[in-house]
C-alpha cells in the first residue's frame, strides 16, 4: 500500500480514489457493447473481470454478479468487465506477434491484466453515484488516426524500466504522449485510459454508449470540475492502466528501414490515436455504492470482499473465437484485418 501512495503522489495526495489490480480473463475477439453477438467481432481485445464475459450480454436478461461463477479481480465483489484493444509489433518482415502484458507495480502477481481506478474527485464532501445494473459506456474511438479526435486523458508512458523509478508523475502529464512512443522503452509501456465522470443520471447506455456520459464542463473531475447541466450526476470516474511489454521488440534491426515505430493497435492502427476502452458494470449489489461512500482508498478497503491474487488469476475463459492471437508463433496478419486496413 505504501509503494501505490507514494508513486501515485501526484494523482492521490489530495484526492479519494480506489486503485487494484484485474488479472487477465481472455483475449479474444468478442465486443458485446460494439459488436453484440458477433463472432468474431472486428478486432481482437483483452478483457478483465466476471467470467461471465461472452459476445452476448444483454442487460435485460444478463447480470454479470450472478452469473458469473468468478472474477479476476483482487475485490471479489466485482464481477465488471474491461476491456481494451491489444498492442502488435511488426517486424521488419511483416509479420506480427503480439505484446505481452504484465502486472503493474502494488498490485500483486497477477497474470497480466489491468490496472483498475474507481477515482471519487477532490471534492471530499461530493456525493458520487455508483453505476446502476445495466451501465455500460465507452471512450475512444478505435477509427480515429489523428491527434485532434482523441479524446482527452488517453496517453502512452515509456517507462525507461520496470520499476518506473523514477515515477513520472500523474498521468497524461510529462513526457506522456498521445500517439505510439516513437523508440525503444526500457520498461515498456504504461496506457491510461480515463472515462468520463458525469452522468444523465437517466440511461444506463446510449447508441454509442457515449451520449449518455460527459466529462465535467470545466477541467477534469480529479481537479473537480463542475459536471455539466445536460449530465448533472458525479459517477466514479473510471480509470485503466494497462501495462505492456515492449521490451522484447527493442532490437532497432527489426524495426521498419525507415526508424519509424513498428507497432499497432489491434485494429490496424499504427499512430496510437485509436486508443479506446470499454466498460461493462458488474458489482455485486451496493458494494461500489458502499466502497463510494466510506471513501475507500487505495487497495485497502474494509467495505469490500477481496481475494488474493493468486486466486484471481485462476479466473480465465477460453476464447470463444478461436484462433491463432501471435502469442508463440508469428502471424502474416493482424487477427480480423487484413493488410490493406495498415498501410
Amino acid at each position: 500500500m505504501r509503494l501505490n501512495l507514494l508513486a501515485l503522489a501526484p494523482l492521490a495526495a489530495a484526492q479519494e480514489l480506489m486503485r487494484f489490480g484485474c488479472g487477465q480473463l481472455t483475449i479474444d475477439r468478442i465486443d458485446p457493447l460494439v459488436n453484440p453477438g458477433q463472432l468474431p467481432s472486428q478486432h481482437m481485445h483483452q478483457v478483465v473481470g466476471g467470467n461471465s464475459f461472452n459476445a452476448s450480454m444483454n442487460p435485460s436478461t444478463m447480470e454479470p454478479p450472478t452469473t458469473s461463477t468468478c472474477t479476476t479481480c483482487t475485490y471479489s465483489e466485482d464481477f465488471s468487465n474491461y476491456w481494451t484493444a491489444n498492442i502488435y509489433f511488426r517486424a521488419r518482415n511483416g509479420s506480427f506477434k503480439r505484446v505481452p502484458q504484465f502486472a503493474n507495480l502494488g498490485v500483486g502477481a497477477l497474470n497480466g491484466g489491468a490496472t483498475i481506478y474507481y477515482i471519487r474527485g477532490y471534492s471530499a464532501s461530493a456525493k458520487v453515484t455508483a453505476f446502476k445494473p445495466g451501465f455500460r459506456m465507452l471512450v475512444g474511438d478505435s477509427a480515429n488516426r489523428k491527434a485532434s479526435g482523441q479524446v482527452r486523458q488517453m496517453c502512452f508512458r515509456c517507462e525507461t524500466n520496470k520499476a518506473q523509478n523514477p515515477f513520472g508523475g500523474a498521468p497524461c502529464t510529462g513526457a506522456d504522449t498521445a500517439a505510439f512512443p516513437k523508440g525503444p522503452c526500457g520498461g515498456g509501456w504504461r496506457v491510461s485510459v480515463h472515462f468520463p465522470s458525469c452522468w444523465d443520471g437517466k440511461n444506463t447506455d446510449s447508441p454509442d454508449h457515449k451520449t449518455h456520459i460527459a466529462y465535467p464542463a470545466t477541467g477534469t473531475f480529479e481537479s473537480g470540475g463542475a459536471c455539466p447541466s445536460t449530465h448533472p450526476v458525479k459517477i466514479p470516474q473510471v480509470m485503466y492502466e494497462i501495462m505492456f511489454d515492449t521490451t522484447a521488440f527493442n532490437d532497432k534491426s527489426q524495426w521498419p528501414e525507415d526508424g519509424s515505430q513498428p507497432f499497432f493497435w489491434s485494429m490496424g492502427d499504427k499512430t496510437g490515436f485509436g486508443m479506446h476502452g470499454d466498460y461493462l458494470f458488474g458489482w455485486k449489489g451496493d458494494a461500489l455504492q458502499r466502497a463510494m461512500d466510506t471513501k475507500c482508498s487505495g487497495n485497502a478497503c474494509r467495505a469490500l470482499k477481496t481475494q488474493s491474487a493468486a486466486e484471481a488469476s485462476k479466473c480465465t475463459k477460453p476464447q470463444m473465437a478461436r484462433e491463432n492471437i501471435g502469442d508463440t508463433a508469428w502471424l502474416t496478419d493482424l487477427p480480423g484485418q487484413n493488410a490493406m486496413s495498415y498501410k
